[in-house]
């Protein structure tokens, strides 16, 4: 029997990125004159819900989603490249950065598991070299347009260990001794997955969890 190999799974917004990669890409696509003034007070205000953990990370993902209706992917793909480079990568934590590279020295499976966009987060796994993105994908309707839904679930929650556990089991790793990295309570079914959960800068509820298991608490910066 062929010997399991061990995953570290990473969240990315707040936790391997030091912010929230929406907030940025919504200032990307002003500036490139590709979002409305009313959606983005609209995204505006259901943020500040959700930072008092008063809109879930699902409802904020669906929201997002949202704003693609009626337009075409390959507009926004174009950029995304770019976007990482210029926008995001500056941006990434350098301490759970030096967790990517450690686990990547140990050759463990690395893999993002985010409710981002696959179009946004994909330049990241390129650039970084994680070998899988666990992510949410946008819908294609007949008429080449995105539909402003999702296909399948948006990957939050349950989800992302849904997702998860799918990859363990086709590609063979052992969950029991694999990481997870994760800042949300969201994050949590995810982190009880594995063998070896870390916190990274955690919303209350989360520390508060976090402190009852003895999960580390990891900072953005050593």
């Amino acid at each position: 029997m062929k010997e399991k190999r061990i995953g570290a799974f990473f969240d990315f917004d707040k936790t391997l990125l030091d912010v929230e990669s929406s907030r940025l890409g919504i200032k990307f696509l002003w500036d490139l004159k590709l979002i409305s003034l009313g959606f983005i007070i609209k995204v505006l205000i259901f943020h500040e819900l959700y930072k008092r953990n008063l809109y879930s990370d699902e409802q904020m993902a669906a929201l997002l989603v949202k704003f693609y209706k009626g337009k075409k992917l390959e507009d926004f793909e174009i950029g995304a490249t770019d976007f990482y480079h210029n926008v995001l990568k500056s941006h990434l934590a350098p301490n759970i950065l030096a967790k990517v590279h450690e686990h990547k020295a140990q050759g463990h499976v690395l893999v993002i598991v985010s409710a981002g966009i696959r179009y946004i987060l994909a330049p990241a796994v390129h650039d970084l070299g994680f070998d899988h993105l666990l992510c949410t994908d946008l819908e294609v309707g007949p008429d080449g347009l995105l539909t402003g839904t999702t296909k399948g679930p948006i990957c939050v929650d349950r989800n992302k260990r849904i997702f998860a556990e799918h990859l363990a089991e086709t590609i063979g790793i052992d969950l029991s001794a694999s990481y997870a990295y994760g800042n949300h309570q969201s994050d949590i079914p995810l982190l009880e997955l594995v063998g070896n959960p870390s916190v990274v800068e955690p919303t209350v509820p989360l520390l508060k969890v976090a402190r009852q298991k003895g999960w580390p608490v990891l900072s953005f910066r050593a």
